[in-house]
């Protein structure tokens, strides 16, 4: 069932106002035309076209292989079908960090090419001199704190992250650094709930969580996790909406079957 029938695009404005209101937010990532279709028609407030695309669409071990091109014809196709969401687009691993011209060049090509809303950068101070020219040029910037996996060979784990004191007060300081310079929101990862909901009360812009508790401002997951089209992939914060690996399965296993016993096609099935 289509929870929203008046098409009425989704902007980082009434994400503040949603939040001002205390109104949840609804984010899932979505890869590909199709897929996208159906997240924006069910009411999603906002699609992600993530970087997650190198794990699950690719088959890779990290987000770190896939290049500004693959996200760009990503996001094109999403675009595409998104009539109601906001669409937000991973700068992928390599297109920013520490070069603020080229961080601008690839929003704007993400932007211009893809067609895309805004875009999403993980890290803090770190990388606020990138932020600032993104934001400079009119492109909305979404951050990303705590478990940031672009720096997956950094931090050597996927684990929660900010749960000793240093590494959270730097979250802390980190996110009122991102407010400041403009972002329209920021995702939190894989951190305590305690300090997801610390955060999200110190700052004014919404706080989307994924592996952050219930007291963030929204929350994201990856739809093929929550579909359970990833068989084996079970994290404490994922909640599980559907099983499609046994029901796609199923339905091929059928179709090869009934291919080999020369059950498909029949004759109501020919011209």
């Amino acid at each position: 069932m289509s929870v929203n029938k008046e098409v009425k695009r989704i902007t980082t404005h009434i994400l503040q106002e949603m939040k001002n209101r205390g109104e949840k937010i609804a984010m899932l990532t979505a890869y590909d035309f199709s897929m996208a279709a159906i997240v924006d028609n069910a009411g999603t407030d906002i699609i992600l076209v993530g970087d997650s695309a190198s794990n699950v669409m690719a088959g890779h071990e990290t987000t770190l292989p896939i290049t500004l091109d693959q996200m760009i014809y990503h996001a094109a196709s999403v675009v595409r079908a998104a009539k109601r969401a906001l669409v937000i687009v991973d700068l992928p691993f390599g297109s920013y960090q520490g070069n603020s011209k080229e961080a601008l060049a690839s929003a704007i090509r993400i932007m211009k090419e893809a067609g895309a809303h805004g875009v999403k950068l993980e890290g803090g101070v770190e990388i606020a001199e990138s932020v600032t020219r993104i934001l400079a040029a009119g492109i909305p910037v979404m951050g990303h704190l705590g478990l940031t996996p672009q720096s997956i060979y950094k931090f050597g784990t996927y684990t929660v992250r900010a749960k000793e004191e240093a590494e959270a007060a730097k979250l802390k300081e980190d996110a009122l650094k991102l407010q400041e310079l403009g972002c329209f929101a920021i995702v939190l990862e894989k951190i305590p709930a305690k300090l997801a909901t610390e955060v999200s009360k110190s700052i004014s812009i919404p706080t989307i969580g994924i592996g952050a508790g219930q007291h963030c401002d929204g929350q994201v997951l990856v739809i093929h996790d929550m579909l359970g089209i990833n068989k084996g992939f079970k994290p404490r914060f994922l909640r599980q909406y559907a099983n499609l690996f046994d029901v796609m399965n199923d339905a091929i296993t059928n179709y090869v079957d009934d291919v080999k016993s020369k059950s498909f096609p029949n004759e109501k099935e020919e011209y």
